[in-house]
């Protein structure tokens, strides 16, 4: 299902979401449910979407969007609308399911997003004393873009740990489905990262299970997958994709680097950010456990900060005419040459990987650019690194102006 808005307001939003959870939460039987209200781009047309999950191939369950016949509505057989409040609901499922050890103080930014409904109740419910940020429902945004992708939407959850006693700051996106993580030290915890630490804990209730991880994250990541003793699958980026490729699998957990986190373990497989961040602190109230009292305000963040890390580039974005970045990336999967490469991946897009770094070069699906990513053990592989992508790319188009 999904409705069009010219103007999101709370109450609309607050409706329409529990409107579209309701027929899930309401079957004990069903797999999941998800509404949501999706903020495509700044300052755009705000969709809100639900879902129900369902088997097969997700793009023959696409219907294209038709716009309302007026002409043809009836103002005799009118139906009736029910509103129930399922925030409880929600929210006690949560807590039903996580368990913190110590109480923490938390900061959170809803970004005035519909995470701005249920987060301070949540939070609070699994005994964390929260500051909270632009948690006022507001399709206008008046703060900042809720957005925790862009590293400039989480400024003032950044002041707010560095002036504050708050052990983490939790930030979530519009609709509520991504979720931003920050320490104390301001450092900001990507998601990749964020994966790394929910496999981790995921892995040990479920030895030798499958993770699945979408092709921009860090190489790290299936390192420490099967560091902890599971099967490392990586797959297309897409949250709609790797939905479909956790339910084909079977696997416990996803993750990709959007900040989308699939938990099918005492979830229900869909990407929920509240979720996700309830399992984050999970996690953060036990460990670790060697901190004193008074480290422990430090503790989550010593803890996120430890994972696995190398230099790395942000998305870099090649802007294309419309279906050229498409056609860009198959003549680079056809027939473009990595010298220094020990593997090319080409699941989505070209993945090169080397012994100390990776490139990645996808066609997006949603605008015409060439999305593009580096990571590597230091400056100097990330420069060699890039320069071979410089060459592959000139090879198969001249005079792109990369953004490398």
């Amino acid at each position: 299902m999904m409705v069009g808005f010219d103007t999101l307001y709370g109450d609309a939003i607050q409706s329409l979401y529990q409107a579209l959870c309701e027929a899930q939460l309401h079957r004990a039987e069903a797999d999941s449910g998800h509404g949501s209200s999706h903020v495509l781009n700044p300052g755009a047309h705000h969709v809100a979407s639900g879902e129900i999950d369902a088997p097969g191939d997700f793009n023959r369950r696409i219907a294209p969007k038709q716009p309302i016949d007026r002409e043809h509505q009836s103002g005799l057989n009118r139906g009736t609308v029910s509103i129930i409040d399922l925030s409880e609901r929600y929210i006690a499922r949560i807590v039903a399911d996580v368990k913190l050890v110590r109480r923490m103080k938390i900061a959170v930014d809803c970004g005035n997003g519909v995470a701005g409904a249920f987060a301070e109740a949540l939070f609070s419910r699994l005994g964390c004393e929260i500051v909270p940020l632009f948690c006022e429902v507001d399709g206008h945004f008046p703060n900042h873009h809720p957005d925790p992708a862009d590293p400039h939407n989480l400024d003032d959850l950044i002041k707010v740990l560095r002036e504050s006693d708050c052990e983490i700051g939790l930030a979530f996106d519009g609709d509520g489905d991504r979720l931003g993580v920050v320490t104390k030290t301001g450092s900001i915890i990507w998601p990749d990262r964020q994966l790394m630490l929910f496999a981790r804990d995921v892995l040990s209730r479920h030895p030798g299970a499958e993770v699945i991880y979408d092709v921009k994250c860090s190489r790290h990541v299936g390192k420490v997958i099967e560091a902890a003793g599971g099967k490392a699958t990586m797959y297309k980026t897409g949250h709609s994709l790797i939905k479909v490729k956790l339910k084909e699998t079977g696997a416990p957990l996803a993750g990709e680097m959007s900040g989308h986190v699939f938990f099918k373990e005492r979830w229900y497989g869909f990407d929920d950010g509240l979720y996700a961040a309830a399992r984050l602190l999970e996690i953060l109230s036990r460990e670790p456990a060697w901190l004193d009292a008074a480290q422990t305000m430090n503790g989550p963040s010593v803890l996120l900060e430890s994972l696995p890390n190398s230099p790395s580039t942000p998305e870099l974005k090649l802007s294309c005419a419309e279906g050229e970045n498409f056609s860009i990336v198959q003549a680079l999967q056809a027939g473009a040459y990595f010298k220094q490469a020990s593997q090319v991946i080409t699941i989505d897009g070209v993945r090169a990987e080397y012994e100390d770094g990776f490139g990645l070069a996808r066609a997006s699906n949603t605008t015409p650019v060439v999305v593009i990513r580096f990571e590597a053990d230091d400056a100097a592989a990330l420069a060699r690194i890039k320069a071979d992508f410089r060459k592959a790319f000139e090879a198969v188009k001249p005079g792109l102006a990369l953004p490398f």
